[in-house]
């Protein structure tokens, strides 16, 4: 079961309940996490029951569809539609996940949808990012190198050494496997998280980078990196299919080979 930050003293509680058009033939029931902090009320759960016909066949479809036609009030983030921006990450059917790629129809009976897990909630489905990206920028994620490039050409790789940097660099940010790691959720203060870490490992596997002490060192701490357990619920929830767990093992290698 995830877990999520609710206000203080405060508990979910049963929300508004918006029914389907009459003759409506194909319809879904979707449960939406509602919370308004500016309002002083505890967070509630709504229920729209959505007309599928005519509506696109992803849960953002369904979420854009509520807010034009059914309840403008409905608050969520998104952008580019095509799993690129990581903007729409939330918590759907109990999985983090981006809403535009996930289809309504694999789902089974009732659609929840809340917020990505144990973080504070800015407006019902925007979870503040603010510490998220606070800690993917404390890992310095640019090229760091003391040698003048070239003067008629680029920093040249080989096809092997490109190849270290693909999957780590194909990392959205939409953090999803950050709020689904226990470790972050306890400790996001000091632990840096799994996106953070990739983003980390993308730097100390650029051939082209000439700063890996340096960030090795930074890293070197028993709360930035040590957090992770190797539950591996980071790599089974990212939607883009890359391997954060391993890249924090790699890390952990490299630390200990140094020390040897």
């Amino acid at each position: 079961m995830a877990q999520f930050r609710l206000p203080p003293n405060s508990r979910i509680r049963k929300g508004r309940h918006f029914a389907a058009p009459e003759g409506a033939g194909n319809v879904r029931r979707f449960v939406i996490y509602r919370y308004d902090p500016d309002s002083g009320e505890n967070p509630r759960m709504d229920t729209y029951d959505v007309n599928m016909d005519g509506c696109g066949p992803m849960v953002l479809d369904v979420l854009i569809k509520i807010k034009n036609e059914i309840d403008p009030t409905l608050t969520f983030r998104r952008s580019c539609r095509e799993g690129i921006c990581g903007s729409c990450a939330m918590n759907i059917d109990g999985g983090n996940t981006l809403a535009c790629t996930k289809a309504a129809d694999s789902i089974s009976g009732d659609v929840s949808i809340y917020p990505l897990p144990h973080m504070s909630v800015v407006k019902d489905l925007v979870p503040d990012l603010t510490n998220f990206y606070a800690q993917y920028a404390s890992i310095r994620p640019w090229l760091q190198a003391r040698t003048p490039p070239p003067p008629d050409r680029e920093r040249l790789q080989s096809k092997e050494e490109q190849e270290l940097i693909d999957e780590p660099a194909a990392c959205i940010l939409c953090a999803c496997c950050s709020t689904s790691c226990p470790s972050y959720w306890w400790n996001s203060d000091r632990y840096l998280g799994p996106a953070a870490l990739l983003a980390a490992y993308r730097w100390l596997v650029d051939s082209r980078d000439e700063a890996k002490g340096e960030r090795l060192d930074e890293l070197e701490d028993p709360f930035r990196l040590y957090r992770c357990h190797t539950i591996m619920n980071c790599t089974n929830t990212c939607p883009k299919g890359l391997n954060p767990a391993r890249a924090i093992a790699e890390t952990k290698k490299m630390l200990l080979e140094r020390r040897h």
